[in-house]
């Protein structure tokens, strides 16, 4: 309307598309993030969610999230090790599934055994 030359608020806009059920358009796609298997039993909490470590690769969390790319979204899997607060592993994915997570596991579990090998060696 403002475009038309016609001053409106835009509370104003909100509240009478409101009356009249209307909405405006909701620009991309809807990232559907989890697929919830409610017959899978959840997994333990291992450590009470009590996040600290007396030492480095003693305790890692992991987690993944999602990025807006111009060319779509992304996945994002990282590994932490609470110890040192610094991601140890992690790998980008254009498709959310198991085995890029696992690929940020091995990527952390392969630096932290060249880690123990270059504080071995003398």
């Amino acid at each position: 309307m403002n475009r038309e030359g016609i001053a409106v608020a835009r509370c104003t806009v909100e509240r009478l598309m409101r009356r009249l059920g209307l909405r405006g358009v909701i620009r991309g796609k809807v990232v559907r993030t989890t697929v919830s298997d409610r017959k899978a039993p959840c997994p333990l909490d291992r450590v009470n969610r009590q996040f600290r470590a007396e030492r480095p690769n003693q305790l890692w969390g992991s987690d993944f999230t999602y990025v807006s790319t111009w060319q779509g979204w992304l996945y994002v899997a990282f590994v932490i090790d609470v110890y040192a607060r610094r991601i140890v592993g992690w790998r980008v994915s254009s498709s959310m599934r198991t085995d890029f997570v696992l690929d940020a596991l091995e990527q952390a579990l392969f630096r932290s055994h060249l880690q123990l090998q270059s504080l071995e060696s003398p």
